[in-house]
């Protein structure tokens, strides 16, 4: 039988002795979310907090997606690294913004390849690729946090509830979190979240929690256009600010047990409060008079 590293013993002990690394899946229950957008620019802003990142690019290259839109161009894939062909340093490419990107599209590496046995930094972001089933990739699963990305209007909340119950009778998913894109009024983001966390509890037994939200700002588009993010193109922005304060928060989150597969048993933990969504406003307001751009 292969073999993912050559002593499986001596992998377990990297791995936990490498266990501050979080692992962190973004995704989108239907397409033009944001979510693709959203990783990068939570990538820029824990780079600008001198956290060393990783960014798992599950889709095709395209236009749309992490490579194409920001011109990174890897020399080589997680396949490689997890073949011992080359470093995930190697193989990775280096962003302007400070975050490095790799490759991981489903289906080209062995299932349940956990990168953080190669990753020595402090987080990595999956950028996750539903399948045509709308399931999460292995890798995916494996993560410690997935973040849910929708809009703030009617299609995008239905299809949104509607993945996230999927997502659970296909995987027993039991935890998530919620970050709504393209907001007006961050009241009207707070009852959104709020309301869903509510139904999620309610008739799925999900626990959801607020992730953030980041406000609808033209910049998002004139730094997608530069090809740079919006963190690093225009810092003052109101996007920019909400991504950096979402990154503040992600130190904060508990670590939980990984996503599991739909045989395991759910871990049981216990649900937190909506405090760190009702202290976004306050976090942002000192963001500002501290000038920490």
């Amino acid at each position: 039988m292969s073999k993912l590293v050559p002593d499986q013993a001596d992998g377990l002990r990297r791995l936990l002795a490498r266990s501050s690394v979080r692992l962190i899946a973004i995704a989108g229950m239907e397409r033009r979310q944001g979510a693709t957008t959203a990783a990068m620019n939570l990538g820029a802003a824990l780079a600008h907090m001198g956290k060393d990142v990783l960014l798992l690019d599950e889709h095709k290259a395209s236009a749309n997606s992490v490579r194409g839109a920001w011109a990174v161009d890897p020399l080589g894939t997680l396949a490689d690294v997890a073949t011992r062909r080359l470093t995930c340093e190697g193989a990775a490419a280096r962003a302007e913004c400070g975050v490095n990107v790799l490759p991981a599209v489903p289906g080209a590496q062995p299932d349940h390849v956990d990168p953080r046995l190669f990753w020595e930094g402090d987080v990595v972001l999956i950028d996750a690729a539903l399948d045509s089933a709308g399931h999460l990739s292995p890798l995916a699963r494996l993560a410690d946090d997935l973040v849910v990305v929708l809009q703030p209007n009617p299609a995008s909340i239905t299809a949104t509830y509607s993945g996230i119950k999927r997502l659970h009778y296909a995987h027993a998913l039991h935890q998530l979190r919620l970050l709504v894109n393209g907001v007006a009024e961050p009241d009207a983001a707070r009852r959104l979240m709020a309301n869903l966390i509510d139904t999620g509890s309610r008739y799925l037994a999900i626990s959801m929690h607020a992730a953030g939200w980041v406000r609808a700002d033209p910049h998002l588009s004139d730094a997608r256009r530069l090809r740079r993010t919006v963190v690093e193109a225009f810092p003052t922005s109101p996007a920019a600010v909400d991504f950096r304060v979402i990154g503040a928060d992600v130190a904060q989150w508990p670590w939980r047990p990984s996503v599991r597969s739909r045989d395991a048993e759910p871990a049981p933990w216990q649900p937190e409060a909506l405090a760190p969504q009702q202290a976004h406003e306050e976090r942002e307001g000192r963001v500002h008079r501290s000038g920490q751009y």
